[in-house]
């Protein structure tokens, strides 16, 4: 029987450490996107999109003299949380393996401790930085199926600004700002984005994507729906740091304006300030709308066509 296990990027605090991941009935979906062309990358996407996941499979994850076994949920997915002092900031390395009846696999990933500083970023990832089109379904799906990784496209300065954040306060080559990608696509397209985040040269990060799809429909309807998963993930990330302000990245396409006037709303000395990018020829006046109803909090907000902006902005309000 084949099968396989796919770790994610986790996150830890003084006290805890946090690790998640996918055991499916077959290939992980890494390598159905190799840079495919025409219909082998369409195929492939498809298939991504009705992979199986795979239940009730053991999973034994060891970081140092740590070991905690758990088992995947119907789904396949598992989380664990580890609870662990004296961890130091910067990446860790950590291992899993995988059983299912007399079948074995082990992979490696990595955990992120933020080095202490001034800010953290959470940002989108669809039409805040990927090009997707995402109000157009049609135009969507067309370039989900015929774009490989290396032809989608990325905005313009996009990169340039995520790497000034990233490095803001910081004097180290290796300590960077930490940066969380939150979206509503899902966890079927991880390698996808990952691989698209390396191509462009985007800060290194933790991705909280949206629950494994596993079928025709949901493949049709990828990215869309609701989008509470979104506020409860980006809920947790700030609870889990309580002493770190976040910068805020979206965009208009969808629910980002409000969703994070509801998280200043409940953060409101966590939130450093919220960038909404422009996807349409012009504003939205309820994105307008949600951003003026901050005014209130002092929180510094951008509404943003060209990344050039939000780059001149974080410069005024002092975080680069």
């Amino acid at each position: 029987m084949k099968f396989d296990l796919k770790l994610y990027r986790g996150y830890a605090n003084e006290k805890q450490v946090i690790l998640f991941g996918h055991v499916f009935r077959s290939l992980a979906p890494d390598y159905l996107l190799t840079d495919k062309k025409g219909y082998k990358h369409a195929k492939g996407i498809y298939e991504m999109f009705t992979i199986k996941t795979l239940e009730n499979a053991t999973v034994k994850i060891s970081f140092q003299d740590e070991i905690v076994t758990t088992k995947t949920t119907k789904d396949g997915y598992f989380r664990v949380c580890i609870p662990c002092e004296n961890i130091k900031a910067g990446w860790h390395e950590f291992s899993a393996e995988a059983n299912y009846e007399d079948y074995q696999t082990k992979q490696l990933s990595e955990f992120l401790k933020p080095y202490p500083g001034k800010i953290g970023v959470i940002t989108d990832i669809d039409d805040t930085f990927l090009i997707s089109h995402t109000n157009n379904i049609l135009k969507k799906l067309y370039v989900l199926l015929t774009k490989n990784v290396k032809k989608r496209k990325i905005f313009e300065d996009v990169a340039y600004h995520y790497k000034l954040l990233s490095e803001a306060g910081r004097s180290g080559e290796m300590e960077k700002n930490t940066f969380f990608y939150v979206s509503s696509s899902e966890w079927n397209l991880y390698s996808f984005i990952l691989n698209f985040t390396r191509l462009h040269g985007l800060p290194k990060s933790v991705f909280k994507l949206k629950k494994i799809k596993t079928g025709l429909g949901d493949f049709l309807f990828s990215g869309r729906g609701s989008h509470d998963h979104k506020f409860q993930k980006i809920k947790d990330i700030l609870e889990f740091y309580p002493e770190m302000r976040f910068v805020l990245m979206g965009d208009d396409s969808q629910k980002d304006p409000y969703l994070y006037q509801k998280i200043v709303k409940y953060f409101p000395r966590n939130v450093a300030a919220i960038y909404i990018r422009q996807t349409g020829k012009k504003q939205k006046s309820k994105t307008v709308e949600a951003l003026e109803n901050l005014k209130d909090f002092n929180m510094p907000t951008c509404y943003f066509k060209d990344s050039a902006i939000a780059i001149s902005h974080s410069k005024k309000i002092g975080l680069l």
